[in-house]
């Protein structure tokens, strides 16, 4: 009777890799407008936050 081999998944690429929001560095111009164009997604989590509650 022979014995069933197993054979490993191959490792995934662990190798770190450069971030571009992490790199990139936080200013005040950058802040104001990220929060301008997150008005909508506000609305909808404060909408749905008042419906948990």
């Amino acid at each position: 009777m022979d014995t069933p081999t197993y054979e490993p998944a191959p490792e995934p690429d662990r190798t770190p890799r450069a971030n571009t929001i992490v790199d990139t560095p936080a200013t005040p111009a950058a802040c104001a407008a990220d929060y301008a164009t997150a008005g909508r997604v506000r609305a909808e989590m404060d909408k749905q936050q008042g419906s948990a509650r």
